[in-house]
């Protein structure tokens, strides 16, 4: 114990324990002499052991700021399951060989994901389902192409649990994903095909070299964004019908007999739903603009023929489109009219004349339907090609002539009647009718 004090003098010095921490106070002007290590780092008190604190130090004005995990605090451990995850996202991107960046910035994010609140509590298939998407969220953001199937394929996610996590994932951390060319899809979705590759188990005249059907594949898909094929439609089956086509093209004479089943099974990936449907798509496409072909139009081009000539439409596809176009819009200049139209019209005149008097209203009428179906566009997104018009009632045509109805009109008390079901609704209308 020192014996004076040197700021006053007093020998009244104490050793007052603060925070479990022991300091040399004087009584009697309050002057600190020593103070523990409280601000000190774990590796200086593992030094200082068993080497005294100096006395009569005067304690500077400002404290060296020490985090609580560098003090004498102990080291927070991670659990078992995030040791196992964070050695998932590893495995996952050595598997998927990414740069080293994006190997860092999935670790990182899957530590960030791991403590949040809303992912503490969840079962092993959505920590699961956690690992692939902290994956493709950091491949995104360093504009690798990856897509959510290849994925799920590989930690065996199903697709639909895989996309919950994923969008709770982006909700919750607040991240921005960038959005990825579907070019850059297409190369990406085509690298796991089996079919360039030399397998004992696929025959000689399926094989075909990858860099080919991928270019040819892009074209296609080029083709299907500007004919309006792919607004609002999911990437994996357009990209899967167009790699469909293109090996098709390449070497039509053995392949196509194969169906799009059998080709997906060769090829070695899952053949989605819609995508028979974007190949028909995109077949008709074809058959439209081969018909401008000059040295096509003897020929009877169909949907299974027209997978000869897929080189010469997507070599000459910007000109064919410009004819298309022009075509379609000297015809709805001209004015022709369907027969079966002209046919309707001269039915319903005659019909007029027969009773005698005449209805110019439904003349008008199938007029405007007859101009609406000419100037029609030939190339439409398929929110309007595929959109299902009522039919009109029997007894609206013969009334053409009224006003439209507005749901302004004024509904008769009978009508009312109709439409009351409970008596507690009877009783309530009989009430208001008396106040009235």
């Amino acid at each position: 114990m020192p014996g004076r004090c040197p700021e006053c003098g007093s020998s009244e010095v104490v050793e007052d324990s603060h925070y479990s921490q022991d300091h040399l106070v004087c009584t009697e002007c309050g002057f600190l002499l020593t103070e523990g290590l409280l601000t000190t780092t774990r590796s200086e008190e593992t030094f200082s052991q068993g080497t005294p604190a100096p006395f009569f130090i005067r304690v500077p004005a400002v404290r060296k700021a020490v985090r609580y995990s560098e003090s004498t605090a102990e080291v927070k451990k991670p659990c078992r399951n995030q040791i196992q995850g964070q050695k998932r996202v590893h495995d996952l991107c050595r598997i998927l060989r990414v740069r080293p960046v994006v190997e860092d910035t999935a670790s990182e994010l899957y530590l960030k994901a791991y403590e949040h609140q809303s992912f503490l509590h969840v079962t092993l298939e959505k920590k699961e389902a956690l690992v692939g998407c902290c994956v493709h969220i950091s491949c995104r953001q360093h504009n690798w192409p990856l897509t959510l199937s290849t994925i799920c394929s590989l930690l065996h996610v199903e697709p639909t649990l895989f996309s919950t996590v994923y969008q709770h994932l982006l909700k919750e951390l607040r991240l921005d994903i960038p959005t990825l060319s579907l070019l850059d899809l297409v190369k990406t979705h085509c690298d796991g095909f089996n079919l360039f590759q030399n397998s004992a188990s696929i025959p000689s005249q399926f094989l075909e070299n990858k860099d080919k059907v991928v270019e040819r594949a892009m074209q296609l898909v080029e083709l299907a964004s500007e004919t309006w094929l792919v607004t609002g439609r999911h990437p994996v089956p357009i990209i899967t019908a167009a790699a469909y086509l293109a090996w098709q093209s390449l070497f039509p004479g053995h392949r196509l007999k194969c169906s799009l089943g059998k080709f997906c099974k060769l090829a070695g990936v899952r053949q989605p739903p819609p995508a028979s449907q974007r190949v028909k798509e995109m077949l008709d496409i074809l058959v439209t603009l081969a018909s401008q072909l000059a040295w096509l139009v003897p020929q009877q081009l169909d949907a299974k023929t027209v997978v000869k000539y897929t080189d010469d439409i997507l070599r000459h596809r910007t000109l064919l489109l410009r004819q298309t176009l022009s075509f379609a819009s000297t015809e709805n200049t001209n004015g022709h009219i369907d027969p079966s139209e002209g046919t309707e019209t001269s039915g319903e005149a005659e019909a007029g004349n027969s009773s005698g008097e005449m209805v110019p209203s439904v003349v008008e009428h199938l007029g405007d339907v007859s101009r609406r179906k000419r100037t029609m566009p030939i190339f439409l997104p398929p929110c309007l090609k595929q959109r299902k018009w009522k039919k009109a009632c029997p007894e609206a045509e013969t009334t053409l002539h009224t006003e439209p109805t507005t749901g302004e009109e004024e509904i008769s008390d009978s009508e009312i009647e109709q439409y009351l079901r409970t008596p507690e609704e009877v009783a309530a209308f009989k009430s208001a009718r008396a106040i009235l």
